[in-house]
């Protein structure tokens, strides 16, 4: 496996696809997915390489997307096309992106038991050659641990106040949302922290 983009047969049908159509207008993908149910969704997460995607980039890939599935007609059914940003939370799908967000909370669950365990959480490391570094957050003394990449299933970010700022100030910095837009979400963060950070006080006992 050379990345967690496309892991299902479907899927990765669909990448090969849609992928060269995506990167010829100047964006990357990050994620695909195809969910039944009730109704079949495929799901596509692309990106610019520096990260960002507007809605109207979104409406775009949509459409040529669109186009080319309807002439190759990989999936039977009906099914809804989404097409959207990876998200703050993001999935971490290549190699690179456990570089590129180095020091971020994220969690990983691996294929196979790694020492009785498929679910790992703390801070990013980065990348040692193939294998993935993580500081896992629940041992007594900090413990750094190697994954290869090739044993993940699935790998996302947590969603923590640092990660929010720090992608909404590189979002500012970008211009895609202006200084005041930056200051209610920083002032909405910094009420929590002041919430979590408070006393509780502890409630009457009656008698």
């Amino acid at each position: 496996m050379s990345d967690l983009i496309a892991r299902a047969a479907i899927d990765r049908r669909i990448a090969e696809i849609v992928q060269p159509v995506i990167e010829d207008m100047g964006f990357e993908l990050v994620r695909i997915r195809v969910m039944g149910g009730k109704e079949t969704t495929m799901q596509i997460m692309a990106q610019k390489p520096d990260g960002t995607i507007e809605v109207d980039d979104c409406a775009a890939i949509s459409t040529a997307v669109s186009a080319i599935l309807d002439v190759e007609d990989p999936i039977v059914e009906n099914y809804t096309l989404e097409v959207s940003s990876p998200g703050i939370d993001r999935p971490l799908t290549r190699l690179k992106d456990f570089d590129l967000w180095d020091g971020y909370t994220a969690k990983i669950e691996t294929e196979e038991l790694i020492d009785g365990r498929r679910r790992f959480k703390g801070e990013l490391r980065g990348t040692d050659g193939d294998e993935v570094l993580i500081e896992l957050d629940d041992t007594a003394e900090p413990i750094t641990i190697g994954l290869k990449f090739e044993w993940l299933s699935d790998a996302k970010l947590v969603l923590t106040d640092e990660l929010i700022r720090d992608v909404l100030r590189g979002r500012k910095d970008a211009g895609l949302i202006n200084q005041e837009q930056f200051d209610e979400v920083e002032t909405i963060i910094d009420a929590d922290e002041d919430s979590d950070d408070a006393t509780p006080v502890a409630p009457e006992e009656k008698h």
